[in-house]
């Protein structure tokens, strides 16, 4: 993937229009998040130690040796105990669990599980089949979100509407799109319509998503999800739709609001508005840094540091076993460009407060600007003004 290395320079015309902010939250902060940064990406790269970039095969396989080994383990107790009282535990730690696989599918992905193409899509198919996610599909779009993160109309992730757009949707679309908890079990709608104002289909091998060459790829990974529906049917007859229900049905809605609780607050949340750019002064530094790190308490071990996810943007050739240590390095280069998560107790509950404000107050970006922050429908649903 190319990266851009260079320090955008930093146009005059319109600045006023441009560069207007959202109030600050009190006191004097002379700190601006979307001002050029005084560091190149290089330098970023050159501040990470050498064994950070190494992607050791077995290392990554006894990740998923073990995250397998709880799965089905996990699944013997359940049908053993079959105890309603304790099946909520077991979806809970289950639907984790998955949310865990698709991680390790997402570096399959990446590049960053092995160095072995073959390794990488063998792996990356069971894994992301298993919890119904077309591998290809998604691996493909998740790499034109990280090569345009932070662009308005580029970035393919919980993406800003302009404004235009966004007074053009309906009532019902702005109520699963902005209402809790409806937003957290959008995943199986982007896969199949992703974002609103965007077309395509994750499984569609003609989809704008994809390129004439990556076509074969999107059909064999469309096959192999379509192979895991017909399982599933298949279980379902045998054991009772119920049963499957429990066991797998459950945990996947759980795995859902793991994915886009996660990913949405990656890229929104922060206490003072990040930017979002346009045209000229968009790089993939400057997108890169308006992502956040996220401390997700006993959670982040289990989900492999997913929550370290500035430098994963930045770099995400970087196994996730080395995330942490190449961020301790690397944020004594990006200063204030790097934003310390808060820590979390083992439950992260302190991060239910920033992803509600966030949806009830992030709903639009101006249609014009190079340089723009959300914005609030003071209207929607008869919300009053979130500070």
């Amino acid at each position: 993937m190319a990266v851009f290395s260079g320090i955008q320079k930093h146009f005059t015309n319109g600045t006023t229009e441009k560069m207007k902010k959202p109030a600050s939250d009190g006191g004097v902060d002379r700190f601006d998040p979307a001002a050029p940064p005084p560091f190149r990406i290089a330098d970023i790269r050159a501040a990470i130690p050498a064994h950070c970039w190494v992607k050791n095969p077995w290392r990554s396989l006894s990740y998923v040796v073990l995250d397998v080994l709880v799965v089905f383990s996990l699944m013997a107790v359940a049908l053993y105990v079959d105890n309603w009282i304790l099946w909520p535990l077991y979806w809970l730690v289950q639907g984790t669990m998955f949310w865990a696989l698709f991680v390790l599918g997402h570096d399959c992905g990446h590049g960053s599980f092995s160095d072995n193409y073959i390794l990488n899509n063998i792996v990356g198919h069971v894994l992301h089949s298993c919890i119904l996610v077309p591998y290809h599909g998604w691996r493909i779009s998740h790499r034109t979100h990280h090569q345009n993160h932070g662009h308005v109309e580029n970035d393919e992730s919980w993406v800003p509407l302009p404004e235009a757009k966004y007074k053009k949707l309906d009532y019902s679309t702005k109520f699963l799109r902005y209402k809790i908890p409806f937003p957290m079990f959008a995943y199986p709608l982007y896969l199949w319509y992703r974002s609103p104002g965007k077309k395509g289909s994750h499984f569609n091998p003609y989809s704008d998503l994809f390129r004439p060459n990556e076509r074969k790829m999107v059909v064999t990974s469309t096959m192999c999800w379509v192979t895991m529906v017909a399982f599933l049917f298949c279980m379902s007859t045998i054991f009772g739709p119920l049963l499957l229900f429990k066991l797998y049905g459950v945990p996947y809605l759980i795995f859902v609001m793991w994915l886009d609780t996660v990913t949405y607050l990656h890229h929104h949340g922060h206490e003072k508005q990040l930017p979002w750019y346009r045209g000229e002064e968009w790089s993939y530094l400057r997108g890169g840094l308006t992502t956040l790190d996220r401390d997700y308490g006993l959670f982040n071990k289990i989900h492999h540091d997913i929550g370290t996810h500035v430098i994963h943007h930045l770099f995400p050739q970087i196994p996730h076993y080395h995330l942490v240590e190449a961020t301790r390095s690397a944020k004594k280069v990006m200063g204030e460009y790097y934003r310390e998560p808060k820590k979390s107790g083992p439950i992260p509950l302190h991060l239910i407060p920033s992803l509600v404000k966030s949806i009830n107050r992030d709903h639009y970006v101006s249609d014009t600007g190079d340089v723009v922050y959300y914005q609030t429908d003071e209207q929607i649903f008869n919300l009053k003004k979130v500070d």
